[in-house]
């Protein structure tokens, strides 16, 4: 209750601050949309501002700005956005809100610097600070790294300071110390609960279909809940509104194709669809490999209802199929087994303005994913489910130019279930809570120097129990220099779902209640961001994170669980998953470095991460510290693309404009980390049914968990791709190598007995893996 009085203070006392300003009365908001000319998309983080005023705005996601407490008199307004050509115009105010949509026109290549000179640098600077630990990438420059196959969204992410993948077959994300079921990803809207295919090999996102993806390591605001480690944001593109367009993709693994159109005069359409055709080329061939393959597709409809609402409608569907019958032919002469996965979305939202100063967005979504398992001739099968129907809204008051609040709602109702059956017992889990939240937000330009954000959460999770909490969020921002900010946040954060890993086979999710209490995280965040000049950004942060009530996957379940009831043939059956966890707490700390360019012939970054995580687990380690497979102490990443014939031809002032017809594009990737921390045994002996019997087995007894580090991690990846634009239609014919070194990276290491001697085996990951591939636009 403390905190809630000192909250309602603090927003009491930001008002009575801020209410008596000169010349207020007299004062009015311009206020609309920034889109962009070609295709009327929506453009996000956009800057507008009054050029002498200082005063301006950045468009949210929805692509709205508001500039308020202008005077009156003929201003002159400026927008800007990287790719695309500053929009000037003139504004006359007369005592009256003026509406205006600005309409920006993309650069000729869209690689050619947006260059800012004279006084505007200092107000561009201050408009454009971004949020604490946040990241934001185009599909375009996902698609310029060089990856396995094909673009992908979370491998992407994975070159950033602060997140470690498991391994070369993981595309999972592990974020300061977090585990992947501590990020939030969300598509349009809505919460997407595994986002990867191919036991994580690739992810459900199409790059083809993505506009922006923004992502948030830690610190983030009082608008997000539910995961305590980061925000994972993808919004799709809407659909063009003037024309019919489309991509195309052809690579060794799959084959993919977006295409966009106009509906009406105020409408559009987005489409996506892909998939593998490993079980249509080699799988046919090929008796002794699994049967695979997975799709997914998307479907987004816009429409613009009027000046001042828009309707979207979407929806996603995505799955993995993979078979495997061993000891024959067919499912009549061999034993083997069925295993299905994958996710479905849906989501309707309305974009309100309500005046000028208050903006809204509401939310319909539904969530599901299910994955099912069975075993041919065993009598055994699993079967996952989570459904979450959620309503959301979002709302935006711009009190004036140095305060404005955001505030909203949500509720989710789950469905969670888990059943496993196998000879001699049951497992049948359920639970179906609903979890309710509340949150408001102030963001205060305190000075010219300093930005304060102020949040509250409230959480409450109703079901067998009640489960509730309050989630203070705070970032204060400090302008050091004209070119330097000092950002700090701190905040505590909730989660109330969790996800059970397991090796090669899809994770478990659960709900907290009586017998699982929600997880908990504080995040302490420092960090410095400065402007180079050559249009190169560095940016510096460190870190403290605490983690209570963490789980992880009890391996001696079988021992402790204890049966619910017997059935019929007297089997036991389990509802419950307590006695299937083991209870931790953990912190991490860390430090991050970043260089990036996003302008010019060569784009990319340069990032290095110092990072230690510890947990101490009930079971684990006799309840001793120790480090998670994830923990890695160093880490850095080189990632960048050079356009070839524009680094050749530097000063030819003619080669921008002349629009060539093909271009030459290289991309690398290259990678470097200590290794990964694994159990190194401390003695074996021989087991056996009888002293003389000839077949005996080897056990291991382990020493401390973790205290041993597997050899250093080292890769580089190169992509080279062709750019060639015909009058009506463009083809990228490119090739990307994978572990171009051919590196032994270790996987994991085995003890194997020959002879009695005992000898280390280590298992590799990914070797030379070169694929072709080719991109259409039309």
């Amino acid at each position: 209750m403390q905190r809630i009085a000192m909250t309602k203070r603090i927003f009491l006392t930001m008002m009575l601050l801020t209410v008596f300003k000169p010349g207020f009365a007299t004062a009015q908001t311009i206020s609309g949309f920034v889109i962009d000319k070609s295709n009327t998309e929506a453009l996000i983080g956009a800057n507008v501002y009054l050029d002498s005023l200082y005063i301006g705005s950045s468009t949210n996601n929805s692509g709205y700005y508001v500039i308020a407490d202008v005077p009156p008199g003929r201003h002159t307004l400026v927008a800007s956005y990287l790719g695309y050509k500053t929009y000037k115009t003139t504004v006359d105010m007369r005592g009256r809100p003026l509406k205006l949509n600005i309409i920006l026109e993309p650069l000729l290549l869209e690689t050619e610097a947006i260059v800012v000179r004279g006084d505007s640098i200092p107000l561009i600077e201050k408009m454009y600070e971004k949020e604490v630990s946040q990241i934001q990438l185009s599909a375009r420059q996902i698609n310029a790294i060089p990856q396995i196959a094909e673009a992908d969204l979370l491998r992407s992410l994975q070159t950033l300071p602060g997140i470690q993948p498991l391994s070369d077959f993981s595309s999972a994300l592990y974020i300061r110390g977090g585990t992947p079921d501590q990020n939030l990803f969300l598509l349009d809207g809505t919460d997407v609960y595994n986002p990867e295919h191919a036991f994580g090999l690739f992810s459900t996102f199409n790059t083809d279909a993505i506009k922006q993806v923004s992502l948030s390591k830690g610190g983030f605001g009082a608008e997000y809940g539910g995961r305590l480690s980061s925000i994972v944001d993808v919004t799709n593109l809407d659909g063009n509104r003037k024309r019919f367009e489309g991509k195309a993709g052809i690579s060794l693994l799959s084959a993919r194709t977006t295409l966009q159109m106009p509906i009406g005069a105020n409408g559009s359409l987005s489409a996506s669809l892909r998939r593998t055709y490993f079980d249509q080329t080699v799988g046919r061939y090929l008796e002794d490999i699994p049967n695979y393959y997975f799709y997914d597709g998307n479907i987004k409809a816009f429409f613009e209802l009027g000046a001042n609402d828009k309707l979207t409608l979407s929806t996603y569907g995505g799955r993995d199929v993979l078979s495997w019958v061993f000891g024959g032919n067919s499912g009549d002469d061999g034993v083997g087994f069925g295993y299905n996965w994958g996710n479905t979305t849906a989501s309707a939202k309305w974009t309100h303005v309500f005046t000028p100063r208050l903006f809204g967005n509401f939310w319909v979504t539904y969530s599901r994913f299910s994955s099912y398992l069975n075993f041919d001739g065993f009598n055994a099968s699993e079967d996952n489910l989570l459904t979450d129907l959620t309503f959301k809204a979002d709302m935006e008051y711009h009190y004036n130019n140095d305060l404005s609040f955001r505030f909203g709602a949500d509720q989710k109702n789950f469905d969670v279930s888990y059943v496993n059956l196998a000879p001699g017992r049951e497992v049948r889990a359920s639970t179906s809570p609903a979890f309710y939240s509340l949150y408001g937000q102030a963001d205060w330009q305190l000075t010219p120097l300093i930005q304060m954000e102020a949040g509250l959460r409230a959480n409450m999770l109703t079901g067998d129990t009640t489960l509730a909490d309050l989630a203070p969020r705070l970032t204060v921002k400090y302008r050091l220099a004209d070119r330097t900010v000092f950002k700090l946040a701190a905040g505590q954060y909730y989660q109330y779902l969790h996800r059970i890993p397991r090796f090669l086979i899809a994770d478990i999710w659960t709900a907290s209640g009586r017998n699982l209490k929600q997880s908990s995280s504080r995040h302490i965040i420092a960090g410095v961001q400065r402007e180079l000049g050559w249009d190169i950004q560095l940016e510096a942060e460190a870190f403290y994170k605490t983690y209570r009530d963490i789980y992880s996957f009890d391996q001696n379940f079988l021992t402790e669980l204890k049966a619910s009831y017997y059935n019929d043939k007297n089997e036991p059956v389990f509802t419950s998953a307590n006695g299937l966890l083991n209870r931790g707490d953990g912190w991490s700390r860390g430090f991050e470095l970043l260089l990036r360019r996003e302008t010019g012939p060569l784009t990319g970054w340069l990032g290095y991460a110092y990072s230690r995580t510890s947990y101490t687990q009930d079971g684990i380690n006799g309840g001793r510290p120790f480090a998670p497979r994830h923990d890695r102490t160093h880490t850095v990443n080189v990632v960048a693309n050079v356009q070839l014939d524009r680094l050749w031809n530097r000063g030819n002032k003619a080669y921008s404009a002349r629009g060539d017809s093909s271009r030459w594009d290289l991309g690398i990737n290259a990678v470097y980390s200590t290794g990964q921390a694994y159990t190194e045994p401390g003695s074996a002996y021989w087991i056996a049914s009888a002293p003389d019997a000839p077949f005996r087995d080897v056990a291991f007894a382990p020493t401390r968990i973790n205290q041993v580090r597997l050899p250093y991690y080292a890769r580089l990846d190169v992509s080279l791709t062709w750019k060639l634009v015909y009058k009506n239609w463009n083809m990228a014919p490119y090739l990307q190598i994978f572990n171009i070194g051919n590196r032994k990276n270790v996987w994991f290491a085995t003890y194997d007995f020959v002879d009695e001697v005992p000898s280390l085996e280590e298992q590799y990951m990914f070797p030379f893996l070169p694929t072709l591939g080719v991109n259409f636009e039309f």
